[in-house]
């Protein structure tokens, strides 16, 4: 029942190089909020402050949010355009296809009495497959069924593009199965407030199995716990994740009993539908499947049972009873992130149905949101920083030219996606059943892991999106060497249409270089132009790469948005990477559109001003402590104090905008500076 809702053109430079080019006739604005602007802290001291400080002086999380700022208000913002959407159908009309089941979800999880009256009574059927449970030999098939319901368990079996051989899909099996946010939380013993999350998160568990009937569940909340911890012991760290080339394990399902003896492998992902479709499966994270085994032998049957029970509970807590739905929010939402008040039950409603019929839902949302000439100008200032990229490419430093032809081989190869699919997922074999919540959820996971496995053995579908068009959000995939850049974005700060170029550049032209620059990560750049993970660098340019990259994680190490807590410079290094990158092609794109004319003055602030403040402003932002500690330790992006702070100290352009000189808090010496591109 988990719910989810899911990181090529070439042109030549010269003189003719287009603007994103707002209408010559209108006077242009700015698109800056000057209204925020702290006059009181010096940009050359403290940027992100200076732009932001009104805002942050007096600007109140929302009760029902962990953090607040750009990206959570246009979130905000959009939400009621989908409730719009979902409440006006059927008025006038008869519903059919997507358009029905989007109706009949939506209207069964607002129906709070029905629910409240069917208490756990919904899971019946599946607490008792689990309570019949004999031997640990039939845990196999019962973590494949379910992974197929969206339940989570131990490790994951998911089909993607094989990230050696990118013209096929391959089976991935991963670790995951941990009820906290990252193994941090069950292992540093001395951090006292992950401690004591850990304490009340065991406390959590006992509550929600009393209220699923539990007798002892005080006793099988400490076994869960220790379950847990022992699965965190064998987990990868999340800078270790990072790595692409340590994460791809090609290995024989037949030989799995090799790699981790003691589990039926091959009877696992029998069951998880992946039998006869391939011969292989990549593990992600070898030690960790030896890790479980260990666990399975080292666990009784009883904890087991007792801990997929509470999996199970956990998972559907949010649409169940309003006892089960209260509990997983004090606990998810207080303590984790602090959040002290539900949002809306009509939010709440609009998530389901993203997390269940995402693309259907995004299709009514593009029509009547997304007008047609605000993917013409994203398609051209896509276009533009393409075109910056291709020029520095030829004048990087730290690249030989052997790796600049591959390079721009690479970057001829990529694909850019704007605003929505071409193609809109088909929704017709799910199944939804108004007044069954819990049924339809399932039947949305179902459908969701059937069509994800029925992937093996068939072509590459390259129109298929891992976001939804009303997702404020963009992402760099690098097995199809795909930017994407969904509707929702495309809206202020991010996208003004009615301002002058510079905002843009600063804002959505960075959001566009950083995407773009993914692709030429620490990480990103271990794959080629095809999507295939394959060294194309030699091994000086890696080694003059590295010597850059290792000031920048030195640099945002030093950061600290909490006493006591630190931004992980390796953890956060591909994001620094591609803020650092996308900044700086976003400035050479929008000096190049400029055509060799001086920018316009608005309100006082000249072009390179504006430029630069649009991309500091869509960092503003503020996020409550127990959130703040949630993002060091799981989150590869860093606070936006830092994105917006740490980037423009690099940037050579800010110096010269505002005038920063030696003596100025954001001043680093020249030789200081992590100049990428």
């Amino acid at each position: 029942m988990k719910r989810h809702l899911l990181s090529t053109l070439t042109i030549a430079l010269c003189a003719g190089f287009a603007t994103a080019g707002h209408a010559a006739s209108a006077a242009p604005v700015s698109g800056i909020d000057t209204q925020y602007i702290d006059p009181s802290v010096r940009p050359q001291d403290d940027f992100f402050v200076h732009l932001n400080g009104q805002w942050l002086k007096t600007a109140e999380i929302p009760a029902d949010k962990s953090s607040w700022g750009s990206f959570a208000k246009l979130r905000d913002d959009t939400l009621p355009q989908l409730r719009g959407i979902i409440e006006d159908l059927g008025k006038g009309k008869r519903l059919q296809g997507d358009e029905q089941k989007i109706a009949d979800l939506y209207a069964s999880y607002m129906d709070e009495k029905k629910l409240d009256k069917l208490g756990a009574k919904p899971l019946a059927g599946e607490l008792a497959r689990i309570a019949a449970l004999k031997d640990k030999g039939e845990l196999p098939a019962l973590v494949a069924h379910l992974t197929r319901i969206g339940v989570s368990v131990p490790y994951s079996v998911r089909v993607s593009q094989d990230a050696r051989a990118s013209t096929r899909y391959a089976a991935y099996v991963a670790q995951s199965g941990l009820g906290l946010p990252d193994r941090d939380y069950y292992l540093k013993k001395d951090d006292a407030k992950l401690a004591d999350a850990l304490a009340k998160y065991e406390l959590h568990v006992a509550k929600v199995l009393t209220l699923a009937g539990a007798k002892d569940a005080a006793a099988q909340a400490k076994s869960i716990v220790a379950l847990e911890t022992a699965l965190a012991q064998a987990q990868w760290t999340k800078v270790e994740n990072r790595d692409p080339v340590k994460r791809y394990n090609k290995t024989d399902i037949a030989k799995l009993a090799e790699l981790a003896p003691g589990y039926d492998w091959q009877g696992a992902l029998a069951a998880a539908g992946i039998a006869g479709k391939t011969d292989y499966a990549i593990v992600m994270q070898p030690s960790y499947l030896q890790g479980f085994v260990k666990a399975v032998n080292d666990t009784d049957l009883a904890t087991w049972k007792s801990y997929f029970t509470w999996q199970l509970l956990r998972d559907a807590s949010p649409y169940l009873s309003k006892p089960f739905a209260d509990a997983h929010f004090a606990f998810y939402g207080t303590v984790l992130t602090g959040v002290t008040e539900q949002p809306p039950r009509w939010k709440r409603g609009v998530g389901v149905v993203e997390g269940a019929i995402g693309e259907g839902l995004g299709k009514l949302y593009v029509a009547k949101y997304f007008p047609a000439d605000r993917k013409a100008r994203m398609e051209q200032l896509v276009r533009n920083l393409m075109a910056a990229y291709k020029q520095s490419i030829d004048t990087l430093d730290w690249m030989s030219p052997e790796t600049k032809k591959e390079a721009q081989a690479k970057l001829a190869k990529f694909t850019p996606k704007i605003g929505y699919p071409d193609k809109w997922r088909d929704y017709s074999k799910l199944k939804v059943a108004r007044g069954d919540l819990i049924g339809s959820l399932r039947n949305a996971s179902v459908f969701d892991y059937d069509r994800n496995i029925a992937k093996l053995g068939q072509p590459i579908d390259r129109t298929e999106w891992g976001m939804t068009p009303q997702t404020v959000n963009a992402y760099y995939r690098s097995t199809t060497n795909e930017i994407v850049f969904p509707a929702a974005i495309l809206q202020p700060p991010f996208f003004d249409a009615k301002a002058d170029d510079a905002v843009n550049y600063g804002a959505i032209g960075a959001v566009i270089g950083h995407e773009i620059s993914h692709g030429f990560d620490d990480s990103g750049s271990q794959s080629d132009g095809d999507g295939n993970l394959r060294n194309w660098w030699t091994d000086q340019d890696r080694a003059n790469f590295k010597a850059k990259t290792d000031r920048l994680v030195a640099q945002y190490d030093s950061y600290s948005p909490l006493p006591g807590y630190h931004v992980n410079g390796k953890l956060t290094l591909g994001e620094n990477i591609a803020d650092n990158s996308g900044l700086a092609i976003a400035y050479k794109a929008y000096k190049i559109a400029l055509n060799g004319q001086p920018a316009p003055v608005i309100d006082g602030l000249t072009g390179e001003q504006r430029f630069y403040m649009g991309f500091g402003q869509v960092w503003r932002s503020k996020m409550r402590e127990s959130q703040q500690i949630v993002q060091v330790k799981t989150d590869p992006h860093s606070p936006g104090q830092f994105r917006a702070n740490g980037t423009v100290v690099n940037q050579p352009g800010f110096y010269e905008a505002f005038g920063v000189k030696e003596g100025d808090k954001l001043y680093l010496k020249p030789e200081e500076r992590v100049i990428i591109w």
